[in-house]
């Protein structure tokens, strides 16, 4: 609010008048400062001179703890710059938070610069000739500078830049280099061109300004302009919404080159390109103009366009959400023509012209279309600062009430809202005029604005200052002449204000008619309906009658008697025609349940009745009357003209009779009312609670409508349901709501006794609701049957994440104190799957959106585990992927920046955006966390909510009370639009699932409809193998197909020239079935039957299945011959084939026994050198592990002993007798299923994409030789199972939930038979072993049983979809296999069994076999096995289902039998048996295949290997093991000679970084007693010494207080070499366990290698006999000789390695290794980030390079061989390269599925172990 002139300002104040400057008493000077007399000028002037700005000043007042006081608005400097000198003026104001602030310019300040208490400003200086000013640039003035008058508006400068209100003027300080003349403040606009005679006539033109005073004002001769001869610069310009950084004067011409914009009616804008969005606002330059012409003068267009309203108006906008230039347009007499209303919101957006909104043109580059691209559609909300606010239309067919910042008028017929925009804080009061026309509303805070309304067009004819703060009350006289209102003033006294409103309507403004302090108490205050100037009012302990007379303002009490103490709420008058309107009695009611009826006329009390809550009588009517007891405590009172409406503390509106006998109706609410009004009609009573709920009393039908519910407090965050129908939300009244948003109706409301709730999630899919409390209990509640489903409590203070996956498979929790739990959903069931603790930041703050994940459901994403980083993890298994630090992302900051808020980017992107205190959003690449780009700034304070559009086109956010639109690829030259609306900040906002409409929710729910055009769905991109759809459904409609819109088609659709496969259904389908389309292999030129249509294909071998009805009216599928159209060869060759296809899922199924790729950042090598044939140096040994991802990966024929299964990409084949593998090498990626042919002949295995080829690679082995005898390429993602016929003719393989196809493959050539697209994703696949032609799928709640036959060319298909029993619910059949004749076994994932009858496609029995979900069945005669997520395989005999299909009630027995239980070490992936299910082989998740023998009950390890990343392999001494070290914290002991488990030590909740094996002492040869141990380094920073013969930890340390990276032994194995992440390397003794050394040289940077050598030369500078060097992430090696018997430790040389500035594309940085040279001695190698890609030979004594090696990559592991010179290099892109040395040709190797992060070579060199995350290869130089 601008301070009131105080009087002895007014009309201005002349500073150096006042304070007597010629004095120097209250004023102070340093340096040359001196008066002068300017001949031309007329008077004095002062003059400072001086170099020092800080010695040469004239200060005002004398002392810095005075202060001037001065509250006028605008400051007048008159002063002119001394040529080719350089100025400067500091200004100190002062806030209304008694906050001081320096505004500072000079031609000095080289740009703006701001903080909380100074902002600096530079000032151009104008000259006399434009070609000797510098346009726009700061600098030294020019030497014709002129005299100026700068105009300083000193609140807008303070609102625009910091948000703070303007109190008052503290001091000046002119420094050096200023001649002045005058200084002046006041509260009017000065303008020199206006003349006395010009202004008092009324010039349209000076509206709103003054002549300038005779004591500023420049002289100006006769004949001559004031404009020309000096420069008037007034900051901030009229109208001015934008920041400006820069003080100068505009120039009014154009000049060449410049672009031009003329806007009549509206001060001109300028415009300019920018790439950044909101990054640097650019100078704005101010008018210099003459006024005659002010707003049509062409203005230079260089800055950024100006900021307005979307509510267009005749003659402009009003400023978005700026309260101070909201009060400028009435304070400086602007009589613009007010603002229509708008019904889509208030939008800020670029420019308006002419009154419309300037819509950019598609292709431009100016910013988003449509603009606005958000129109408010509904406000789910009710109240502001009170509920008792509430008004009918004059019609009565209205509600018009507030809901926070905004009017809402609901339309009761049809739901319709109409929004009044404009308050820019709570509506406090509402009132109508008497006929409606003209509704008034004032809104809240210390600002205190009222707006007049035209009700019928929603234009707000006017806005003016109530002078209140706490207003109470508003009252419109019935006339709509006088408006009277009631609140507190700045000293909160009780102030009375009444206006005069008559000429509103007319064009004219809002004068004050009187105004009162008042000492009484006033809840209520209404203007006498039959005199304007008569008011009443009640309060505390008084009713008063007012009147306004000769512009003063009285008031008599009316005398109470004994009533003279009650606490009166509300009043009304008496209706009725019958009576003068004076005679009309007055009703006010109290908190006692009086009702006293007062004689208006007479000043008198009539009568007095109290309202008691009395027992009902016989007719069931409440009576009033005297006797004792509590009353009905009424808070309003409505009186129409038969009866009386009253609402009370209680809750109830009740309906009295006039004389208040009896209560004839009443209504109950939840809460105590707050208001009634009864409509003009009669007919309807409206009531609001104090609980924010709004309704209606239809008194005729004696029916309660609800109109709107909101919360209590603000809302915290939401959730919306499956299509966004529904919504939940959580706020701070404790309670969790669930809304239908089409009807604006709450739905449930739930809270908790002693709990609040804090948090909410809606499942994608299902009607359940999980709920976070501050108990750190989860409550999931099932919303169809309305009751609690599960309670989980893994936490134990508040939980402030919950979230679902996208799928709904998974559900994430987190709580304050950290910690991050992982749930997975089976059946409507919840079971805990992992606890983190310490992964959440705890000072990360709560909502809906704390924890977000991928649109893939793959990864998941927090802020964590501290504020100032952000965690990445994969969401199946929390495992830990990234961890960006983002207070290190700007190195130029002075301030350390945390995050705020996550959100993931579009998927194919893989896109991290994350907000940050200091306002930016850094867009992060989600698997490297590389900074890809960075928008700054986006909110005035932090984002609080971020959200993505699902097409990855559109961002929206949310920061403070606004909500912004960004365009997310930033093309434009302004990305964003900006909303208002809000009146408290926004806690978030985002997109409904169609992408239609965008929610946001802060003080109520608002919904908007998001107007940019629907995305552009591109075409296929390339021809597509033979394609078939298939729609399963339970639908029996035969309707024709619609589109995917499903509307209507505007136009007739044209045939393309390379048509879709056609359909053709010659019948209606019977119940059940839908079309299915496919296509085979070959075509022949036919006409269709029976049509004349003609369909074309471009491939010649290929035919069309169709659907067709036959005799037993099941669809059967065969051939179509299809005829060719003419074209000219090259088109049909060059032309891609458009297919149809079924729309495909992009959720992840509720199943485990689907499969999903393990995440890899890696990618396929570019280049590859591939050993000649026959010299190979390097041999693969054996792989150690089993890919416990997989699915159905392993593969044991009992009758020939064929074994094998997949680890990575390498199909491992084992002889289960020798232990000996060979291994198949011919897939790139992982692995994902195999099959096996029933004659064991032949091996089919499944990968994911090849070599940038766009389909997965399925390739088919010889098991006799391995050799690949063919390889398959049709679907799209990933292979999720495979099976051949039990003839071995067919081969079907079924994609995975992304793929969705189902293809069927002929054996004989491998050619594609048959492909088929399903609406549903598919999870196992099984031919019936009893019919070579049938098989079986299983997926989402249905069985799909397929018929095939064959006959020559032509291929037969029926096709059934069974669905599941209904007593399953929801369910995805997970697993199959077929079982005696006729039957058909499936799995669910809730763990039930069904048995179907294959002959009559029916499930006929269900039993509960698991507690999870069932991912593998194998069957063989009368015993089934069945294997879960719960570890737990289980035999069951079912030889009794036969005879229960067969003989139904009937049968002797109809149960099925739990033969035996077996608990394994994972969930169950694989399983093989033989024919009688005694004996077979199972692989579980943890990388382990059991031999099971269930006639013996035992269980043993055959396969095992780790699950997790692998950090660290070695050898023993003797090569006869080896060790591994896994993230899981274990470290596995291995018998290299047949690569089976021999010891593991197991450390929980830590993981293993590192590991040695002790070195054998020289010359000794290992004894039988001999111990060997293992030393490995933790992520705690402990050490541990494990024996490895006794199988016991010996020895743990503590020598780290960071997490352990290297850790070695020294040459004698008597000291262990540790280093941290923390760059700190330490030596300790094992045998005391006490550390010796600490060495901080590479300290700040992680250690990466530590090696240890005996030291070949003895002149090297150093004592002892040991060097060993340690590495570090900085690329600096240190290179050390001990010897640890003297304690002598010496640095013998630092090596640091130069690098480029930054990665160029690098995801991150390789690490930085080192190792002697075994072979050349004196030497060391080094691989690293560089300025080249190349290995680097250091010599010791030379100090030198000796030579390099180049590289096709930078190198990820490193390792020398001590026998031949080799050098064996694992590489980021799966590469494993042999490196002859000193020169030879590289040999590369494949094998690999990921990274190769490890190798290391045996003591020998006749070995080589490599690690891929969680593989281990072992490799063999036979010539070493």
């Amino acid at each position: 609010m601008t301070p009131v002139l105080a009087a002895w300002q007014r009309p201005y104040l002349n500073i150096f008048k006042h304070f007597r400057v010629e004095e120097w008493k209250r004023s102070a000077k340093e340096g040359d400062v001196a008066a002068l007399t300017d001949t031309r000028m007329k008077g004095t002037i002062y003059r400072i001179r001086g170099s020092n700005p800080a010695s040469s000043y004239l200060q005002l007042p004398r002392a810095g703890t005075q202060s001037l006081g001065l509250t006028g608005r605008y400051l007048y400097l008159l002063f002119r710059p001394l040529p080719h000198k350089h100025f400067l003026v500091h200004l100190d104001v002062t806030t209304e938070e008694n906050q001081v602030v320096r505004i500072s310019f000079s031609n000095l300040f080289k740009e703006f610069k701001s903080s909380a208490t100074w902002l600096q400003f530079p000032f151009v200086c104008g000259a006399a000739s434009e070609s000797t000013a510098r346009r726009g640039v700061p600098g030294a003035a020019p030497g014709d500078a002129r005299w100026t008058c700068l105009v300083l508006d000193l609140p807008s400068i303070l609102a625009l830049y910091l948000a703070r209100r303007y109190s008052h003027l503290r001091g000046v300080k002119l420094c050096c280099n200023l001649l002045v003349k005058n200084l002046c403040t006041s509260d009017l606009l000065f303008e020199p061109g206006v003349t006395l005679a010009r202004a008092r006539l009324g010039d349209p033109s000076c509206r709103g300004v003054a002549p300038m005073p005779r004591e500023l004002a420049f002289p100006v001769p006769k004949g001559q302009k004031w404009h020309d001869l000096y420069d008037y610069i007034r900051f901030p310009s009229e109208g001015a919404k934008l920041l400006h950084n820069s003080i100068q004067k505009s120039f009014p011409h154009p000049v060449a080159g410049d672009q031009v914009l003329q806007e009549p009616g509206h001060p001109p804008t300028q415009l300019v390109t920018r790439s950044r969005a909101a990054c640097d606002l650019p100078p704005v330059q101010q008018m210099s103009s003459p006024k005659a012409v002010p707003r049509l003068c062409p203005v230079v267009t260089k800055s950024i366009p100006e900021v307005h309203l979307a509510v267009p108006g005749p003659g402009g906008a009003v400023p978005a959400a700026d309260p101070v230039l909201e009060e400028k347009l009435h304070s400086a007499g602007d009589t613009r023509q007010p603002l229509p209303l708008s019904a889509g919101g208030i939008h800020v957006y670029a420019h308006q012209r002419r009154g419309q909104t300037a819509r950019a043109i598609p292709g431009s580059q100016e910013g988003l279309v449509p603009d606005p691209i958000l129109k408010l559609r509904t406000i789910i909300g009710f109240g502001g600062c009170s509920t008792k606010w509430a008004l009918w239309t004059r019609d009565s067919t209205a509600v018009v009430y507030p809901c926070h910042a905004v009017i809402v008028a609901l339309l009761l017929q049809t739901g319709e809202q109409r929004f009044f925009l404009g308050h820019t804080d709570k509506v406090a009061a509402l009132a109508f005029s008497g006929s409606g026309s003209v509704l008034a509303s004032a809104q809240a805070g210390p600002r205190g604005l009222g707006r007049l309304w035209d009700f019928p067009t929603g234009t707000c004819l006017n806005l003016f200052k109530t002078h209140l703060h706490g207003l109470v009350s508003l009252s419109f006289s019935h006339s709509g002449a006088v408006l009277c209102g009631v609140g507190k003033d700045v000293h909160s006294k009780t102030m009375v204000v009444v206006w005069n409103t008559a000429q509103v309507t007319r064009g004219g403004g809002v004068t004050v008619l009187a105004k009162a302090h008042t000492d009484v108490d006033i809840q209520a205050m209404k203007i006498a309906f039959f005199d304007d100037t008569r008011m009443v009012s009640c309060g505390r302990d008084n009713v008063r009658l007012w009147r306004v007379r000769s512009g003063a303002l009285r008031s008599c009490p009316v005398p109470l008697d004994e009533y003279h103490t009650l606490e009166f709420t509300d009043l009304a008058f008496e209706e009725g025609p019958q009576q003068e309107p004076e005679d009309r009695a007055l009703f006010v009611c109290s908190r006692s349940g009086h009702v006293l009826e007062v004689d208006y006329k007479n000043v008198c009390v009539r009568s007095a009745r109290r309202l008691l809550p009395a027992q009902p009588q016989e007719d069931g009517q409440e009576q009033a009357g005297n006797s004792s007891g509590p009353g009905i405590a009424i808070n309003s009172i409505s009186m129409s003209s038969s009866f009386c409406a009253t609402g009370s503390e209680d809750g109830y509106v009740r309906l009295w009779l006039l004389d208040f006998s009896a209560a004839v109706l009443e209504a109950e609410h939840e809460a105590s009312v707050s208001c009634v009004c009864i409509s003009p009609d009669g007919h309807k009573v409206l009531s609001t609670t104090a609980a924010g709920s709004l309704g209606y009393l239809d008194v005729q039908a004696r029916d309660y409508s609800t109109l709107m519910r909101s919360h209590g407090g603000s809302m915290l965050g939401f959730s919306l349901q499956g299509k966004g129908e529904h919504m939940a939300t959580v706020a701070q009244d404790s309670t969790i709501r669930v809304w239908d948003l089409a009807s604006r109706q709450q739905l449930y409301d739930f809270s908790a006794a002693e709990e609040t709730p804090c948090t909410v999630a809606f499942h994608p899919f299902w009607k359940m609701l999980a709920c976070g409390f501050d108990s750190g209990v989860v409550r999931i509640f099932n919303l169809a049957a309305f009751d609690l489903l599960l309670e989980h409590k893994q936490h134990r203070t508040t939980v402030t994440g919950l979230t679902f996956s996208p799928d709904g498979n998974l559900m994430f929790s987190s709580c304050l104190q950290g910690t991050l739990a992982l749930y997975r959903l089976v059946a409507q069931k919840i079971q805990v799957l992992r606890v983190l603790g310490n992964v959440v930041a705890r000072d990360g703050g709560s909502g809906v959106d704390t924890l977000v994940l991928s649109g893939d459901s793959r990864l998941l994403a927090f802020v964590g585990p501290s504020k100032y980083v952000v965690t990445v993890m994969e969401a199946c298994s929390l495992d830990e992927l990234l961890r960006v630090d983002i207070s290190i992302l700007d190195l130029h900051s002075t301030i350390l920046d945390s995050a705020v808020k996550v959100c993931f980017g579009p998927v194919p992107q893989g896109e991290l955006l994350v907000s940050t205190s200091s306002n930016k959003i850094l867009v992060l690449d989600a698997k490297t966390g590389r900074l890809v780009r960075e928008v700054s700034p986006v909110h005035k304070l932090s984002c609080s909510s971020l959200a993505l559009s699902k097409d990855g086109q559109y961002l929206l956010t949310a920061g403070d009370k606004v909500i912004k639109v960004w365009d997310y690829r930033m093309r434009f030259t302004i990305n964003f639009q900006v909303f208002i609306g809000h009146s408290e900040p926004v806690h978030q906002v985002a997109f409904t699932p169609d992408q239609e409409h965008v929610i946001s929710i802060g003080d109520a729910i608002f919904l908007w409809d998001f107007l940019a055009p629907p995305p552009v769905k591109s075409s296929p991109g390339r021809a597509r193998s033979p394609v078939s759809t298939l729609v399963l459904g339970s639908d029996s409609s035969s309707e024709k197909p619609k589109d995917g819109s499903e509307t209507p088609r505007q136009t007739v659709p044209l045939p393309l020239l390379s048509s879709p496969p056609c359909l053709d259904i010659s019948s209606v389908h019977p119940a059940g079935f839908q079309s299915i389309s496919s296509e085979s292999d070959r075509e022949e030129e036919a006409e269709l039957p029976g049509s004349s249509r003609k369909v074309t294909n471009e491939h010649r071998d290929a035919s069309v299945i169709v659907v067709e009805s036959d005799g037993n009216e099941e669809p059967v599928v065969r051939p179509r011959v299809r005829q060719e159209r003419l074209r000219s060869p090259e088109k049909a060759a060059n032309e891609p084939r458009k297919g149809t296809r079924a729309p495909k899922c992009c959720v992840r199924p509720d199943s485990y026994r689907h499969f999903t790729p393990r995440f890899k950042a890696s990618v396929l090598p570019q280049s590859f050198v591939s050993p000649p044939a026959g010299s190979e140096v390097l041999k693969l040994k054996a792989v150690i592990g089993y890919n416990g991802n997989g699915r159905g990966n392993m593969v044991w024929n009992p009758d020939t002993g064929f074994f094998a299964y997949s680890c990575g990409c390498v199909i491992v084949v084992e002889d289960l007798h020798s232990g000996s593998q060979s291994h198949w090498l011919g897939h790139a990626e992982e692995i994902s299923t195999l099959t096996l042919s029933h004659h064991a002949q032949v091996l089919a295995s499944a990968s994911g994409q090849k070599d940038g080829d766009s389909h997965c690679q399925i390739c088919i082995w010889s098991t006799q030789d391995g050799a690949c005898t063919a390889e398959l390429f049709h679907h799209e993602t990933q292979v999720q199972a495979m099976a051949f016929s039990w003839d071995d003719r067919f081969l079907v393989t079924i994609g995975d939930y992304s793929d969705q196809t189902m293809a069927l493959w002929s054996t004989h050539t491998y050619e594609l038979l048959l492909s088929t697209c399903i609406s549903e994703p598919l999870h196992d696949v099984a031919f019936s072993p009893f019919s070579h032609q049938d098989l079986a799928c299983v997926g989402r709640g249905a069985v799909t049983f397929w018929v095939l036959e064959q006959q020559e060319a032509a291929v037969r298909l029926k096709v059934h979809r069974a669905p599941a029993p209904d007593v399953l619910g929801l369910v995805e059949l997970t697993s199959l296999c077929y079982g005696a004749e006729a039957l058909l076994y499936t799995g669910t994932n809730s763990g039930q069994i069904c048995v179907w009858d294959t002959e009559t496609n029916s499930c006929f029995m269900t039993w509960e076999a698991d507690e999870g979900e069932i991912g593998v069945l194998l069957c063989r005669q009368q015993r089934l096995l069945s294997g879960s997520n719960t570890k737990r395989i289980r035999l069951w005999s079912v030889a009794s289902v036969q005879e229960l299909r067969l003989k139904g009630h009937n049968a002797r027995s109809g149960s099925v039998l739990l033969e035996h239980e077996i608990t394994l070490d994972g969930t169950i992936v694989s399983a093989a048996f033989d024919d009688s299910l005694e004996m077979g082989i199972v692989g579980t998740t943890a990388g382990t295949l059991w031999y099971i023998n269930w006639l013996e009950s035992t269980s043993i390890r055959l396969i095992s290997g780790h699950k997790n990343k692998v950090t660290e392999v070695c050898f023993s001494p003797d090569e006869s093991h080896c060790a591994t070290c896994g993230e899981d914290g274990s470290v596995r002991i291995w018998a290299l000679g047949s690569t089976e488990l021999v010891v593991q030590f197991q450390v929980l909740n830590q993981s293993c970084q590192c590991l040695a094996w002790k070195p054998r002492p020289v010359g000794v040869w290992p004894g039988p007693g001999e111990s060997q141990h293992v030393v490995a380094g933790y992520s705690d920073g402990t050490v541990r010494v494990f024996s490895v013969s006794r199988t016991e930890m010996e020895l743990k340390m503590h020598p780290h207080a960071a997490a352990l990276t290297a850790v070695t032994y020294s040459t004698d194995g008597e000291m262990i070499l540790s280093g941290g992440k923390d760059g700190i390397v330490a030596v300790s003794s094992p045998r005391t366990g006490m550390t010796i050394h600490v060495l901080a040289d590479h300290k700040g940077s992680p250690i990466t290698v530590l090696q240890c050598t005996r030291k070949q030369y003895h002149e090297l500078g150093v004592e002892g006999g040991e060097l060993w060097l340690a590495a570090s992430s900085d690329r600096r090696v240190s290179v050390w000789g001990s010897d640890w018997l003297q304690d002598k430790c010496e640095l013998l040389d630092w090596l640091s390695f130069p690098a480029p500035a930054g990665p160029e594309g690098l995801d991150s940085l390789p690490p930085s290794l080192a190792a002697f040279c075994p072979w050349e001695h004196g030497v060391l190698v080094y691989v690293g980030f560089g300025l080249q890609k190349e290995a680097l030979f250091y010599s010791l004594r030379k100090k030198q390079v000796l030579r390099k090696i180049s590289l096709p990559a930078f190198a990820t592991s490193l390792s020398l061989s001590p026998a031949a010179p080799f050098i064996a290099l694992g590489f980021g892109d799966r590469l494993l390269r042999l490196q002859p040395c000193p020169a030879g040709t590289p040999q590369d190797y494949a094998g690999h599925d990921d990274t190769v992060h490890l190798c290391r070579f045996a003591p020998s060199g006749r070995r080589l172990l490599t690690a891929s995350h969680s593989s281990v290869l072992v490799w063999e130089l036979p010539g070493a």
